[in-house]
């Protein structure tokens, strides 16, 4: 090993460094030298020489009265920086092929456009659904599973006037929704269920033959930038608390800035 502690991975002390910031990052809140201490699994004494370095860049500040640290103004600087470059499209859609693969599903990406949720990737799984939709197509935001996702975790402002023409025409043609009332109320308690469960599904009533279930890549304010959907043909892959489940959680949850629930 090098005199300034350095491998070949990297740099021992900053590494130690840098975990200490991500822990208190990780807090969500200010947070006592002890209880930062304790999280890193490091001597007070250590972790207070690594807060310092960071009060000096900016990234870390102390309350007045209390002592508790939290992150300081160039952090957010930082934070800011990173999220302008950000492209949720391209960054959700890099693992498709291995989550198709993974599941054996037709997996689709789609984000909120002019029309309402639109498809802007496709792959196929092992077994290829067969289906009519492709690149462009546009789904209904209250009896498909990507619009669902949308209804749940878009913005008010971007879904609001297609929420309430598709709630008309429910209300006018009741065999449009199957399992929810076509009320203001009956997608309020909607919503609560999809966000609760982390997932918005679909069964062959919609689309005969065909299930789906859609999970939200969410941005810094929990809104949804995109929507990732797996398409498929049985019940038991879309299950609640399947695995087919918990893969698509945690593959939305890692191409999030924030965390589905």
């Amino acid at each position: 090993m090098a005199e300034d502690g350095s491998t070949g991975a990297g740099i021992k002390s900053l590494d130690s460094a840098l975990a200490v910031l991500m822990r208190l990052a990780g807090r969500n809140e200010a947070v006592t030298l002890s209880d930062l201490a304790r999280d890193c699994d490091m001597p007070p004494s250590k972790v207070h020489r690594y807060l310092a370095s960071f009060m000096a860049a900016g990234l870390v500040k102390q309350e007045g009265r209390s002592g508790r640290y939290d992150l300081g103004p160039g952090a957010l600087q930082l934070g800011l920086a990173a999220l302008a470059r950000h492209d949720f499209v391209n960054f959700a859609a890099d693992g498709l092929p291995d989550l198709a693969a993974r599941m054996g599903m037709t997996v689709l990406l789609s984000v909120w456009g002019n029309e309402g949720a639109t498809v802007v990737r496709w792959e196929k799984g092992i077994t290829p659904t067969v289906t009519s939709m492709g690149l462009g197509t546009t789904l209904p935001l209250l009896n498909s599973a990507t619009g669902r996702a949308f209804l749940a975790w878009a913005p008010e402002g971007a879904i609001s006037a297609a929420r309430e023409a598709e709630l008309r025409r429910a209300s006018r043609n009741p065999g449009l929704l199957h399992d929810v009332p076509a009320t203001k109320s009956g997608l309020v308690a909607l919503v609560a269920r999809i966000r609760a469960r982390g997932v918005a599904t679909i069964e062959g009533k919609y689309i005969p033959g065909l299930v789906a279930a859609s999970a939200p890549v969410l941005d810094w304010q929990d809104e949804a930038q995109a929507v990732i959907t797996v398409v498929g043909t049985e019940l038991s892959q879309i299950a609640e608390g399947s695995a087919n489940e918990r893969h698509l959680i945690q593959y939305c949850a890692e191409k999030s800035v924030r965390q589905p629930g």
